[in-house]
């Protein structure tokens, strides 16, 4: 099997290459530190929803739906506004139809290549963000911290390792999510319709009209308990649904399948991620983006279980620590 890690480009920006046999995938560190691509060459797979040359001057200005973009803190804060620690940060209030702050400062922040290479049987490449009174976002979220992500591409598909590290001298907040989008189809020859996704969601957040949970929950749809159990065609509806995770069989985890080319698409995200945000653009067809998630939406305005909201918090010190892995199963 040919293993090869290189620096390259992808439609003009500076990129990362991964080869591992039949898979390639490459990371934008310039860029939120974005995984834009993970392929399977020789079925012509593609994975993920990735800009096209048209589209990338549109991607650099929002790179929120391509890829796997890192979104610290992620989703909606009310009004920008961050109680934490007897203190209200404020966010930047960048969705004007809702008023809120949405997805944090790193998916459109430079990262750095801390190291790459291949081995006997594996590729890997390790991107870095390191965060202090330099940076532009610390105006807004005043801590000191280091994020890495070690992306490992071999036969068994892409792996993904996470660590946050709280640098400073006080407790900071760590609420992360990764705004995925799946092709649907990912497979040459295949249509949207011939797809199934299954997602451990459990119940589903009430959320109001500026898209900001209540505190309750709704009762799931047919189509969403279709959705939990024997899966469903990922457009069924429009969705941008927050749901709490349940892990089933010890594992949570979204499978797409693809009932024509027989193989299904496995998203291994780790118990850590207590929440899933579920967006398919308007019920487009073409991709969606099942989006694991630590924490509730809005979660330091929310009167819940710190635990059962995904309130985490870093001492001086300390670190953060997830796996998740994208493969393929026929």
């Amino acid at each position: 099997m040919s293993i090869s890690a290189f620096e390259g480009h992808y439609e003009g920006e500076a990129a990362i290459w991964l080869k591992a046999g039949r898979y390639e995938a490459a990371v934008l560190p310039g860029i939120g530190g974005n995984l834009i691509c993970f392929r399977d060459t020789e079925n012509g797979y593609r994975f993920l929803h990735e800009p096209g040359a048209e589209e990338m001057d549109a991607f650099r200005q929002n790179p929120g739906i391509h890829g796997i973009p890192v979104l610290f803190p992620p989703n909606r804060y009310e009004d920008g506004k961050f109680p934490w620690n007897g203190q209200v940060y404020q966010f930047p209030v960048n969705e004007a139809a809702t008023g809120n702050h949405l997805h944090g400062f790193l998916h459109t922040a430079a990262w750095e290549v801390e190291e790459f290479g291949s081995g006997v049987s594996e590729s890997f490449v390790t991107v870095k963000i390191q965060v202090d009174e330099n940076h532009d976002s610390y105006q807004y979220l005043p801590h000191k911290y280091t994020i890495k992500l070690r992306y490992t591409l071999g036969e068994g598909g892409l792996s993904q390792q996470l660590l946050v590290h709280n640098d400073g001298d006080d407790i900071m907040p760590c609420l992360l999510a990764f705004h995925t989008a799946v092709n649907a189809p990912f497979a040459p020859g295949s249509s949207a319709q011939d797809y199934r996704v299954k997602l451990t969601i459990g119940d589903r957040w009430e959320l109001n009209e500026r898209m900001l949970p209540t505190g309750g929950y709704q009762e799931l749809q047919a189509e969403e308990v279709a959705l939990r159990d024997e899966g469903v065609y990922p457009f069924f509806a429009a969705m941008d649904n927050h749901y709490t995770a349940v892990a089933q069989n010890g594992r949570n985890r979204m499978e797409l399948t693809d009932n024509k080319a027989g193989v299904t698409l496995v998203y291994d995200v780790g118990t850590s991620y207590k929440q899933w945000m579920i967006w398919n653009n308007f019920a487009t067809e073409g991709f969606f983006c099942p989006e694991p998630q630590i924490n509730l939406v809005n979660a330091p305005h929310v009167d819940l279980p710190a635990d059962q909201i995904g309130l985490f918090s870093l001492q001086p010190g300390e670190y953060w620590e997830e796996s998740s892995r994208l493969y393929v199963k026929a």
